[in-house]
């Protein structure tokens, strides 16, 4: 039986997916879009590169879609077939069928949607602030599976979510546009303040995600948790750990003294300039540095 819609109505629904397919057309270059199916429903991917290269799946944080990826994609999908996805528990065209409630349900769900996307090959994952803790999760659970794995911002993971995050996020999810402005600025607060392109591309990202707040249900994600210094260390090789230096939902100098005192087999890095924004405002940057990680193979 199909779980219930996660939009608010039909007319929520339709609003959304209009709006989105709309900022769709902004992806860089062609790309092969389809619906992959597993057991927590259809989850809508987008194929970059050319098919038989080295797959790379892409995964966003909580509250983005594949298209934040969208300013990094064309110099991976060079040398990669980059897969890029819509997380099946958020915004998006991915079709949730049942709802995820634990850490193993996503190791599951993304084992499934791999197993079809890179059968039989290792491939690499690249997560964002929640996206970077389920690849985190999904990592200890199959390593044999990866060639390699980026965590940029990594929500829980190193280091707990700083109190100061946590109350805004709950404000952020009321459907109010001043609360939606007042997070998202916070959040990225280098991106409001580098230039106007910068914030051009920001408020880009508050109009769509003041839209999918309104049009979706009230959703409780999987809390993200921090890993023992076990964990950290089992993570596979190589594993790359990426911060901005201003980021704003956890300390990025404690979550390094962390890393290299009990993990120093992670390539730690701290990206200047940036904050928990920092795909998008040191775009060429990061791509530089998953292009190093993940073209050793």
């Amino acid at each position: 039986m199909s779980s219930p819609s996660p939009f608010r109505s039909e007319a929520a629904r339709s609003r959304y997916l209009a709006a989105y397919d709309g900022w769709s057309q902004q992806w860089p270059g062609p790309a092969d879009t389809r619906l992959v199916q597993t057991s927590y429903g259809a989850t809508f991917v987008r194929g970059s590169g050319p098919a038989d290269a080295p797959p790379l799946v892409l995964l966003p944080g909580a509250g983005a879609t594949s298209l934040m990826w969208a300013p990094n994609v064309p110099a991976l999908a060079v040398q990669h077939r980059v897969w890029a996805l819509d997380s099946i528990a958020d915004y998006g065209r991915s079709e949730p069928s049942r709802p995820v409630l634990t850490a193993q349900d996503f190791v599951t769900w993304l084992d499934e949607l791999t197993a079809v996307l890179a059968p039989g090959r290792p491939f690499g994952l690249a997560g964002v602030s929640y996206g970077a803790w389920m690849a985190a999760q999904y990592a200890l659970a199959h390593p044999e599976r990866l060639s390699g794995l980026a965590l940029i911002a990594p929500a829980g993971t190193v280091m707990p979510l700083g109190l100061g995050f946590v109350w805004r996020a709950v404000l952020c999810a009321l459907p109010s546009p001043y609360f939606t402005r007042r997070f998202m600025t916070w959040l990225a607060n280098d991106l409001a303040t580098k230039d106007e392109a910068s914030q051009l591309q920001l408020e880009e990202r508050i109009e769509q995600g003041y839209l999918a707040i309104r049009s979706y249900k009230a959703r409780r994600l999987v809390e993200p948790s921090v890993l023992s210094d076990e964990q950290l260390r089992a993570l596979p090789s190589p594993t790359l750990f990426l911060v901005g230096e201003n980021e704003r939902i956890f300390s990025a100098s404690a979550a390094l003294e962390r890393l290299r005192g009990v993990a120093p087999n992670i390539e730690a890095e701290l990206v200047a300039g940036a904050g928990h924004d920092v795909t998008l405002v040191q775009a060429e940057r990061v791509t530089a540095r998953l292009l190093a990680l993940f073209g050793r193979g």
